[in-house]
């Protein structure tokens, strides 16, 4: 997905990005904040905003798929399930996955995607990017 047409917003700032309602459960928006934009995404009503920057090669995070995380289920076929369904990104190019809540991956620790701060005012999400 590319960054919607227009200028690009300054960085520090609050700036509304959407109305509740906007972004359908499981889905996101990138909105044009800083050098990379900044995808907002609600899950289930939760709102989480993400720069759309994997630090593994610079890939365009926000265009990866959104899922869970595996956990060992000895009762579930294979040995696994996944669990917090669509609370995690995956770069689509060499799929990290990163947990949009903290910003943490499991591949390399050390390693963070940079979140930020989202409030819904009234009928407004806000993001502090």
């Amino acid at each position: 997905m590319t960054i919607e047409s227009g200028r690009r917003l300054a960085a520090g700032r609050e700036h509304v990005v959407a109305k509740v309602g906007e972004i359908e459960p499981g889905g996101f928006k990138l909105v044009p904040i800083g050098r990379h934009g900044v995808g907002v995404y609600n899950v289930d009503g939760d709102y989480y905003a993400i720069a759309n920057y994997c630090p593994h090669e610079g890939g365009p995070l926000c265009s990866g798929r959104l899922g869970g995380r595996s956990v060992t289920d000895e009762d579930a076929p294979g040995g696994a399930s996944i669990v917090e369904q669509g609370q995690y990104i995956y770069c689509p190019w060499h799929q990290w996955g990163f947990e949009l809540a903290t910003g943490t991956t499991a591949v390399k620790p050390e390693w963070t995607i940079r979140t930020y701060p989202v409030r819904v005012d009234n009928d407004d999400i806000i993001v502090t990017a």
